[in-house]
């Protein structure tokens, strides 16, 4: 079960002008379930995407990427599940390619306007037969109010759909923010098997879309981790339909991409953190914070250190404040000139760690307390600086062993 985590209801998901999606079952490596998700975009939209870091990156991946140079004048994406298309070679592409080809010709559109995006089992040819067969099907369910089903039509391992929507003003208009996300496993950052889709009808020139999308992407996807694995197919895409009453956006240090901005991380952060709270088999939603590094980035480096542990990860499945743990996991993560003099730990509120030493008033039962909740805060502090960062993990439990052995079968 995911962490204090439920489905999206459908009614409390805002529709974006300019956006509509459909959803079909066309049996990718299993029939009854839905498995292929259109989303048409009106023209005139803007769209950035960044991708996995993996250099073994799937099919769709490489077409994305390529498609996404320039000025792109994109018109529809198309998402099947079952098969990742990855491991496939200059077959996989081709066969990515005929799926777009096959939509576009559905559409009136060039191939060229077409993102494809896969997720699944690796190193399995695309059947591209049963996905242009599923497309008229996914046409005709499209709707502007579909975000719910393609929440659950982009699911792999997931155990509930992830979707959520919010309402923003920029530049004196009101305008909308929803986005989908999927994932479980494979999780770690830049990016992790995940999918993430989020659209918006305010008005966004094309030439800042890039930096929004990885900007969202940093503060947001690249902070979460499951079990520290990268896989081939991650991609996130931002999309701006162009429809609302303001100015457009061409720089997002002005106060509408400012406002833009934060609006759309805390959706973004929502989505990403969902993917945490529904890992495969976790029991525990953790936050590890870590301040007083020198840089950010070595206060992500230590908060990783902590989240990628399997033996910090195990203790808190079994609510054993095991808790040297993480500071072992601290003096590991790579910090040439740490002193551990000055390193601080705390559970929630509880100070377990003081100048490197056991906190002579921490208590085994106070560490106990925390480890039994669903929700936890680890911070550490290092004492070298003013910089800190923040990533959201997850406990690994026994279910994690079974889902993954069993994930093919």
């Amino acid at each position: 079960m995911p962490v204090n985590l439920s489905a999206p209801v459908a009614s409390h998901l805002h529709a974006v002008a300019g956006v509509r999606i459909g959803v079909a079952e066309a049996g990718v490596r299993k029939t009854g379930r839905k498995d292929l998700t259109v989303m048409l975009l009106d023209e005139g939209a803007s769209v950035g995407g960044v991708f996995t870091s993996n250099r073994f990156c799937a099919a769709p991946v490489q077409i994305c990427r390529d498609r996404l140079q320039g000025q792109p004048d994109i018109r529809a994406l198309m998402i099947n599940t079952g098969n990742a298309n990855a491991g496939t070679g200059e077959d996989g592409l081709a066969r990515a390619r005929q799926t777009c080809e096959a939509l576009a010709a559905l559409l009136g559109v060039a191939p060229a306007q077409v993102l494809p995006f896969s997720t699944g089992v690796i190193m399995e040819p695309l059947p591209v037969d049963r996905i242009v067969a599923g497309l008229p099907a996914a046409l005709a369910d499209a709707a502007p109010d579909h975000w719910a089903r393609a929440a659950e039509g982009i699911m792999t391992t997931d155990t509930v759909p992830k979707a959520f929507s919010a309402k923003a003003r920029v530049g004196g208009a009101d305008v909308t923010i929803t986005g989908i996300s999927k994932g479980a496993g494979m999780i770690r950052p830049n990016m992790a098997t995940m999918l993430g889709f989020l659209a918006t009808d305010a008005r966004v020139d094309q030439s800042v879309m890039h930096q929004l999308t990885r900007e969202l992407a940093e503060g947001s996807f690249n902070r979460v981790t499951i079990d520290g694995d990268t896989s081939t197919n991650d991609s996130l895409i931002v999309i701006a339909t162009n429809k609302a009453d303001h100015a457009p956006v061409t720089s997002l240090d002005s106060d509408g991409g400012r406002a833009l901005k934060a609006a759309m991380l805390g959706v973004a952060r929502l989505l990403a953190q969902a993917i945490v709270r529904d890992g495969e088999g976790a029991t525990k939603f953790i936050t590890v914070q870590v301040d007083g590094g020198r840089t950010a980035a070595e206060c992500r480096q230590v908060a990783y250190a902590i989240a990628h542990s399997p033996l910090v990860k195990t203790a808190f499945f079994a609510s054993d404040p095991n808790l040297g743990r993480i500071l072992a996991a601290v003096g590991y993560a790579g910090i040439e000139d740490l002193d551990q003099t000055k390193i601080d730990l705390f559970l929630d509120d509880v100070h377990v760690a003081i100048d490197g030493g056991r906190n002579p008033a921490y208590r085994e039962e106070d560490g106990q307390r925390v480890m039994k909740q669903t929700e936890i805060t680890v911070r550490v502090k290092l004492g070298r600086g003013t910089a800190s960062d923040t990533v959201w993990t997850c406990d690994l439990s026994h279910d994690y062993v079974s889902i993954n052995a069993d994930y093919r079968s």
